[in-house]
């Protein structure tokens, strides 16, 4: 790797203009491709691959997602995966610090976001989820895994949906990204409508002042096996998964939060013996 990349701390430069200095840009991720705010790229560095992600243009205002608070998120998402070393999650190989906020060098991992059309039946998210259910229940073992890990060391989900996960058709290796926005401890709604697509957010991230914590990661993690298990409907008929399997799911998604599993860590262990039923 580029001493550049492992050894510099700080750069009094735009973090947009310092991946070209240092490699080769071979893709990037900006305005034209997604709504984050942030800027990434897949730079090449004496023949190793790095995703870059920085906090984009100072000047790119969005009501939710306002500069300052996307720096932030990336700080947030730096201390994420420093606290959890799950192989699920991209290496952090290094952060450099900036006056337009930090820029995370993480690994490139291989594969296809699934957040693609849900129309197109080639796309990622259809190939994905027309698999063997055998496959897709391998991969939602990892990422309830992760999950887990993360719930033990107080981190809440926020803004999870398909766009954070990764995954390799060839090796079927699965990896999750985009976790920036997650939470250290429980939260408060502040806004009536929270940012996650309406596929996976639990009733409470509709509601101004309710509480978010584990059971409202309980939630997510349920509705992410019904978007790709079955018709997100949590209808029996459609769930491609056994009847404990689907008590599961069943439970995690109740409206209530009283009423679903107490903790992600729960919610877990319950899915894992539905598994092995």
């Amino acid at each position: 790797m580029s001493v550049s990349f492992l050894e510099t701390s700080t750069i009094d430069v735009d973090p947009r203009h310092f991946p070209e200095s240092v490699g080769r840009i071979t893709r990037t991720f900006d305005l034209r491709t997604q709504d984050s705010g942030n800027v990434s790229y897949i730079v090449e560095v004496d023949g190793s691959c790095f995703f870059v992600k920085t906090a984009g243009d100072p000047e790119h205002h969005d009501p939710v997602r306002e500069f300052d608070q996307r720096v932030k998120w990336l700080r947030n998402a730096a201390e994420l995966r420093t606290s959890c070393d799950h192989p699920c999650l991209p290496i952090l190989h290094h952060t450099i610090k900036s006056t337009h906020g930090p820029m995370l060098i993480y690994e490139y991992v291989e594969g296809q976001l699934l957040n693609s059309s849900r129309t197109d039946p080639t796309s990622p998210y259809n190939r994905f989820r027309s698999m063997p259910s055998e496959k897709i229940l391998r991969a939602l073992d990892l990422i309830y895994e992760v999950h887990a890990q993360l719930s033990g060391l107080g981190w809440v989900m926020v803004d999870f949906y398909d766009g954070a996960v990764i995954y390799d058709f060839q090796t079927q290796v699965i990896h999750l990204v985009n976790l920036d926005m997650y939470s250290r401890g429980p939260l408060t709604n502040t806004s009536g409508r929270w940012w996650e697509s309406s596929r996976f957010v639990a009733p409470e991230e509709f509601e101004k002042g309710a509480r978010l914590d584990d059971r409202t990661s309980v939630y997510t993690l349920g509705k992410t096996a019904a978007v790709f298990l079955e018709n997100t409907t949590l209808s029996r008929s459609a769930f491609r998964g056994s009847d404990a399997l689907h008590n599961v799911v069943s439970r995690a998604c109740r409206q209530d939060p009283s009423d679903r599993f107490p903790s992600v860590i729960d919610f877990s262990r319950a899915w894992l013996d539905a598994r092995g039923a």
